[in-house]
């Protein structure tokens, strides 16, 4: 760094005497968080404990108008730090003054303060900004779509930089209140509960809670017209469940399906504990993409997921993620399977309990279907590179990982660490790492071999049924030959997270 001399040097050192510390020793927040395969999600030097988003969209125009407030604490004593932003800044305040602010990069928003950030203090970060998400492109791609009456935002890694300011890395995660005003005769959708709904002058505001910690990927915001149904589960949550007026033929298998959400989550509390959090439901817009996403308390279904018909097992699949990968989220998008082979063997629980194919037969047919030169089985789960974080082995090979897992502890010592670490790690972060110790921990047995083979050792390892222990409930016997009756219906949701 180059430094012009301003002053003698006697009088540079009475200047430090008025100088506060704080400010002396200022450094700039990092412009990523440190991730291995995204290095520039996510900042330091700073953690954000809620979000507070004012927005006004305009269907016809894209036009998306927003005052964010972010509720920080520095983590070090900062003259500067970044957000992960796209859209057009007009003004930034830091603890109500006006602050400087540049743009960097893709997607860097770097804002200097009037007065640098102390270590440990609390900060007010107002942002106000308007623009037309569609618009930002990063490497030509947006991952905000346009549906003919409104918008959605819903996409992973990230979604966040093209509708409001954040610190955008699941290891930064916040509470949320969002509030949305939209031309009166259509609905604004996102996480959680809706507080309130107010009409005046031809607008209507929709104000929505999430109040659990949530991953900034995981926020989400769709505007349309929409048939929304409501419900409660037997313990009082509230569903909510939405689907754009305009599916076509895939409307009543979308309904059949998104509608047994609470079905499915009882269920799934029987498999891994309390729902974690304050609301139930999912929403279908009207969108040409085939991914679906479990934004939290609220997943995102593509309409081509029910292309077929109605599948549960995609419903299933994304609520599982709301214990797994919601509630307990990535500490490294490396660690991938921590969310997605959870989910997947979900999947494979819910066959079983519908008596289409147990999990044993399931993960045998998914290993005996692939040779051993199929490239799949060259693909680490554990951490399969940026290029591959979607790749069908993190799901199958991260599947059989567990069911492998199963197979060595046992049924009842299994069930108690699927259910134990939703509660031991809630709200918080993860690496593969640490299931493997808590598994240990939970079974009293070594695993950190089992766990390197089948998620870290590239190759086709040996996989086979259980020996019958005395007293064991018996499963039933893999039959390799025998396609399981629900393969097809979860191999229809492979390209669930094809973004």
């Amino acid at each position: 760094m180059y430094r012009k001399v301003i002053a003698p040097s006697v009088l540079a050192a009475s200047l430090l005497l008025v100088i506060p510390a704080s400010a002396a020793s200022s450094v700039q927040g990092a412009p990523g968080i440190g991730d291995s395969y995204y290095p520039e999600s996510g900042n330091g030097g700073y953690d954000v404990s809620h979000y507070d988003l004012r927005l006004q969209y305009q269907p016809k125009t894209d036009l998306l108008e927003g005052t964010a407030t972010l509720l920080t604490t520095a983590k070090q004593d900062l003259s500067r730090f970044n957000l992960d932003f796209g859209l057009k800044v007009s003004e930034i305040r830091v603890n109500g003054a006006k602050a400087k602010f540049a743009t960097s990069g893709a997607h860097e928003l770097e804002v200097t303060p009037a007065q640098p950030l102390a270590k440990g203090k609390q900060a007010t970060v107002v942002v106000k900004y308007a623009g037309k998400p569609s618009e930002f492109k990063i490497d030509g791609w947006s991952a905000w779509q346009r549906t003919p009456d409104g918008g959605i935002a819903a996409q992973e890694p990230d979604s966040a930089v093209w509708w409001f300011p954040s610190n955008d890395h699941p290891l930064d995660k916040a509470t949320f209140d969002i509030s949305i005003n939209v031309p009166d005769g259509t609905q604004a959708i996102s996480n959680g509960v809706l507080q309130s709904q107010t009409s005046k002058l031809g607008w209507t505001r929709y104000n929505w809670r999430s109040n659990k910690p949530q991953a900034t990927y995981l926020a989400t915001l769709a505007i349309g017209k929409f048939d929304i149904t409501t419900d409660k589960t037997a313990s009082g949550l509230p569903i909510l469940n939405a689907y754009s007026k305009d599916l076509g033929d895939n409307a009543g298998a979308a309904r059949a399906s998104v509608e047994r959400t609470g079905e499915v989550a009882e269920w799934l509390e029987s498999v891994f504990g309390p729902y974690p959090f304050n609301a139930l439901g999912g929403y279908v817009p009207n969108v040409p993409t085939g991914f679906a996403l479990e934004t939290q308390t609220r997943p995102f279904y593509s309409p081509r997921q029910f292309a077929n018909g109605a599948n549960v097992s995609v419903v299933v699949h994304e609520l599982a993620h709301q214990w797994y990968g919601d509630s307990v989220s990535v500490d490294n998008w490396k660690d991938i399977w921590v969310n997605e082979g959870f989910a997947r063997y979900s999947q494979w629980l819910w066959s079983e309990k519908e008596g289409e194919g147990t999990a044993q037969e399931l993960a045998q047919w998914a290993y005996d279907i692939r040779p051993t030169e199929d490239p799949f089985w060259q693909v680490k789960p554990g951490d399969p590179g940026a290029e591959n974080q979607f790749h069908g082995a993190v799901y199958d090979r991260g599947a059989i990982a567990i069911q492998a897992l199963r197979n060595e502890v046992g049924d009842e010592k299994f069930f108690q660490i699927l259910k134990g670490w939703p509660t031991e790690r809630a709200y918080g972060n993860a690496k593969v790492g640490d299931f493997v110790r808590y598994a240990e921990k939970i079974s009293n047995k070594p695993l950190a071999q089992l766990f390197d083979t089948w998620l870290y050792t590239p190759g086709k390892p040996a996989f086979g049924a259980p020996a019958a222990k005395p007293g064991a409930r018996a499963q039933a016997p893999a039959k390799p030959a025998v396609e399981p009756k629900s393969w097809k219906k979860i191999a229809a949701t492979n390209n669930i997270h094809e973004h």
